[in-house]
């Protein structure tokens, strides 16, 4: 009984595996959907972070989205801004996510600065400053974009990591992908992508092979000029890609 258990463990443990939910970064599309097709199960996002104590957004379970935050818990107040005017922006257009509700901390400990820059008053309410940016739909859920720091300018042309990467999780060759910034003299800022093949794929998959494939599904400012093939990508405690670390890496060649 023991033996034919583990030759059927993948089976075995599919059949009780009710709800797969998750936060912390946005679970690309192509990952859930491949979750959904393997396990017949949707991927329950939900979003926070360390200054709200509690998730702040989630998807309900008989209504979720791909790649999507959700919508705001009970009592949480979210809108989305202009990160540089502070007016807040109608549905569809990308800004600050800001959040108001009974799980926001009060404050950085004896950093009055980092306060002052972190809240915001609106409508008698006071606001956290997420630092993410995001949209919100016609449904009243929300979608992230990426951090407001990872942002690239492409020859002034903005460039959202998280999205490229969303896009490249899509090809057949790539486990994982992280872009960064590199330096460069004519654009500013140029898009890198930082690849974990599939173990099948390396050796036979090459950068430009990747290049020109991500020129067919995203426009061309936004694709990578520059991939890079990685063992591995650094990862925080939780297991979020560690990409400023990268980020550090490419900047401190830049100056060599």
């Amino acid at each position: 009984m023991i033996a034919k258990e583990v030759a059927d463990h993948r089976r075995f443990h599919r059949d009780y595996l009710r709800a797969c939910t998750g936060g912390g970064a946005p679970m690309p599309e192509a990952v859930a959907q491949k979750l959904q097709d393997k396990c017949g199960l949707g991927f329950m996002e939900g979003y926070g972070m360390t200054e709200t104590m509690a998730p702040t957004h989630l998807n309900p379970p008989a209504a979720m989205k791909k790649q999507c935050l959700g919508i705001p818990m009970f009592d949480v107040d979210a809108r989305v801004i202009d990160p540089v005017t502070l007016a807040e922006l109608p549905q569809g257009e990308v800004g600050e996510i800001i959040v108001a509700g009974p799980q926001i901390m009060q404050g950085y400990w004896q950093r009055p600065d980092s306060n002052a820059s972190s809240f915001i008053e609106r409508d008698g309410r006071r606001f956290l400053r997420t630092g993410d940016l995001g949209r919100v739909d016609e449904d009243g859920y929300f979608f992230m974009v990426d951090r407001l720091k990872r942002m690239i300018n492409a020859s002034g042309f903005k460039v959202w990591p998280a999205e490229v990467e969303s896009i490249l999780y899509h090809h057949p060759a790539i486990a994982e992908a992280c872009i960064i910034s590199s330096p460069d003299p004519h654009r500013g800022e140029t898009v890198k992508a930082m690849v974990v093949l599939k173990p099948e794929a390396r050796g036979n998959t090459d950068d430009e092979a990747i290049i020109e494939w991500a020129r067919t599904q995203m426009a061309t400012y936004k694709a990578p000029r520059m991939v890079e093939f990685v063992e591995s990508l650094p990862k925080s405690a939780t297991g979020k890609v560690a990409w400023r670390a990268l980020q550090d890496q490419e900047n401190a060649k830049a100056k060599h």
